[in-house]
Order: structure tokens, then sequence, then C-alpha cells
């Protein structure tokens, strides 16, 4: 009997090998993208002078435990949308629920964490906008902000050596010379409305290095004062007289912890209630209804986390918009392998110092 049939030939056309070996490239690719490392860059400016615009970070997934894919029909290496093409760039034909290998050790306070924008209901959790912050509060942590300074449980967090605030710098009339700036990594904000006046994002150091300078007669912090309100800021409600630089005291919830429901406290959790731990809520006559019981508690099914820029003044994050849910946590930024300045001269293009640079918390 002739079992040729079933038998390979034993050569491959040059055409079969090459599909082979790129088949085998996106597998292993996507296999290590998904449970060890993945590389991210830095849009933003919320983050400076920590990290860069421009600068390219890879981001461990074992530290914390890798998630498991929650939407798995994707096109490779596409996060929301098809390359060149447009249109999204996975299918929700699939959708799995959470779950997180186990990893090398929990989130920590100061740490900088890659995760999911909690807000883009309109998308799967694991195909939401990748930002990164530094995590601030962990689960049971209690926050404040008094002055622009945090107090995490009653304790002054440090503040980052990079990090950033606005400041206003007033001149004797004459310009600041851009290029003195430009040298200095000066580089967000401008002239005000009065002559002589410029606001910049500025780090202590450079604050005070400014001060030094001939034509400058006073470098202030800007500060909202407390009491103010200000709408945009989390859980807007104006009973919580919060603004950027004077927040909380607020509770972040750890899995299993409970917390008594008022008709304050309400605006904060509703969300995480509602939509990260899917229950129905209603309010009828200052009485809590959860999934059609009354109650007036609830124990939380995750933790969650309070993430903030170290550009203080210049960073969308918790204060906007409250809590990251554990499941929307990706990863720990760990190293810069490449920096790109857009702005800078030819030779300048790449900032060769911070090549391979780790990421400290």
């Amino acid at each position: 009997m002739n079992w040729k049939f079933w038998r390979s030939s034993g050569r491959k056309s040059k055409t079969r090998e090459w599909i082979d070996a790129i088949v085998f490239a996106v597998i292993a690719a996507t296999l290590i993208r998904t449970f060890l490392i993945e590389a991210f860059t830095i849009p933003t400016p919320s983050m400076e002078k920590s990290l860069l615009v421009g600068d390219f970070l890879f981001v461990s997934k074992v530290n914390y435990g890798a998630r498991t894919p929650m939407t798995p029909l994707a096109f490779p290496f596409a996060h929301q949308e098809m390359p060149i093409i447009g249109g999204k760039a996975y299918s929700e034909w699939i959708k799995l629920p959470y779950y997180r290998l186990p990893g090398f050790s929990k989130i920590k306070n100061d740490d900088i964490v890659v995760f999911n924008y909690p807000m883009e209901d309109d998308r799967p959790i694991d195909k939401q906008t990748h930002y990164i912050k530094r995590c601030i509060g962990i689960p049971g942590d209690t926050l404040v902000i008094r002055n622009q300074v945090v107090y995490i449980n009653g304790k002054a967090a440090k503040m980052p050596e990079e990090g950033m605030f606005i400041y206003e710098i007033m001149t004797d009339g004459t310009p600041l010379n851009a290029m003195t700036l430009s040298k200095m990594g000066i580089n967000e904000g401008g002239p005000g409305f009065m002559p002589g006046q410029y606001r910049y994002f500025l780090t202590n150091e450079m604050a005070e290095k400014i001060k030094s300078f001939t034509n400058v007669k006073s470098v202030t912090r800007i500060s909202q004062p407390e009491g103010l309100y200000e709408d945009f800021i989390f859980p807007h409600d104006p009973r919580l007289h919060w603004n950027l630089d004077n927040y909380g005291p607020i509770y972040i919830p750890k899995k299993g912890s409970t917390v008594k429901l008022d008709s304050i406290n309400i605006s904060i959790y509703r969300r995480a209630i509602t939509k990260y731990e899917n229950n129905e809520l209603k309010e009828e006559n200052g009485k809590f209804f959860i999934n059609g019981k009354e109650t007036d508690e609830y124990t939380f099914k995750q933790d969650y986390f309070w993430m903030m820029g170290d550009n203080r003044h210049n960073s969308a994050d918790s204060r906007f918009w409250g809590f990251v849910p554990e499941d929307h946590i990706v990863g720990k930024a760990v190293f810069i392998w490449m920096s790109w300045d857009k702005n800078g001269s030819f030779f300048n293009k790449i900032r060769w110092k911070r090549l391979f640079n780790l990421v400290h918390s």
C-alpha cells in the first residue's frame, strides 16, 4: 500500500518556509507581548520630567501577573485600530472573563503603572486606551491633598524629584531667553496676559534657577485655595469643595472591604458599584437598593488604585475620573529603551543619556 498521501515530501518551497517563519514569529511575539513584556511610548507630558514625551518603554506584564486576553479576536500588534486602513482592530464576538496569572509582587505606592483608561465605556476593558501614571494610593489607603501635598493615611507622601507644578514668573518687562529655557528643558508654557508675565510648568530645581535670572522679579507656584469647587474634579459633586490642589479625604476601596453608604459618598463609589462591579443601584427617598435589595453598605469585589501624574498641574488622572480597578492594570514600567525628541536638532533627536535607563519609583 502507498502511504505517501500523508507523508511530507521532506522539502518545503521557499515561499512555504517564509510563511512558516512569519507565522512562528507572529505567534512568538504575540505570546511575549501578552504574557511577558510589551513596548509603549509616552505621548503626553503628564509624567514630565520623570518620563518625557517620546520615551519608549518596556512594560513588564509578569511583575503584577499577566492578564489573560479578554477580547481574544484581534489583529496582531494592533490595539484599537487597524494600521493604515483604519477601523476596529478587534472583534467582540468572543468575550472572556477577567483572569490574572500570579505575579512577582503587588502594586506598591509610587510604582509607575500602565493601565487601561477606565472611562472608555464604549470599548472592552483590554482595548481601552493605555495610560501611564504613578500609583499614589493602593487598596485600603485614605488619600488627602492639602495645599498640593499628598497625604496617605495621614503621612505626607514624597513628591517625585522630577515632579512639576505650574509657576507664574514676573520679569522687569524684558523677555525670558527662549534658548536658555530650552537648554533647561523648559518647554511647557509661555507668556501671560501682562507684560513681563509668564507661566511655565517647572520642577523645584528649575524654579530656583529662574529666580537667579537678573531680569526676574518673582517666581510663584500657582495653587488653588482650599474650599474652591472645580466641577471637572471627581466625583463632580458641588457638596464636596474639592479642587486640583485640595482634595479628599477619599478611601480607596480594597477587595472585601465594606463602606457605609450615605448621600455624600455615594457619588464617590457609584461608578465602582455599577460600572466596574456590574450591579444595579437605585436611590429612592434617601435609601439605596443594590440589585433590588435595600442596603446601607457595600462590599467591594476587587481592588482599586489611585493614579496621578508627576506633572501635577498638567495631568488628567484620578483627580479627574476616580479609581482604576484592578482588572484595568496592564503592567509595570521597567526601563527606557529609546527616547526621541521630535523638537531636537538633527544630531539631538535621540536623547542618548536616557537610553536603557531604569524607570525608578
